[in-house]
């Protein structure tokens, strides 16, 4: 039985390692397709426009949960 105990956890370890690198590849898109909108922003001489969408970046980003950290389940 503990074997599929182990089995479960693992699976439901790669389950949610698989959700967090989609979730990262998303967010990656996102700041892509910004990066784009600002450096077209600044091309087309909207700089209050860029500035804007580039405060608006910082602010996701800031209050986006830190990829960096370690999962709980890690510090075991």
């Amino acid at each position: 039985m503990d074997q599929v105990n182990r089995a479960t956890d693992d699976a439901a370890e790669v389950a949610r390692l698989l959700r967090e690198l989609e979730e990262s590849a998303i967010y990656e898109q996102r700041l892509r397709a910004l990066i784009v909108a600002v450096r077209d922003a600044l091309a087309g001489g909207q700089v209050g426009r860029a500035l804007s969408m580039c405060n608006q970046a910082l602010n996701e980003i800031d209050s986006a949960t830190d990829v960096a950290a370690p999962s709980p389940r890690a510090k075991d």
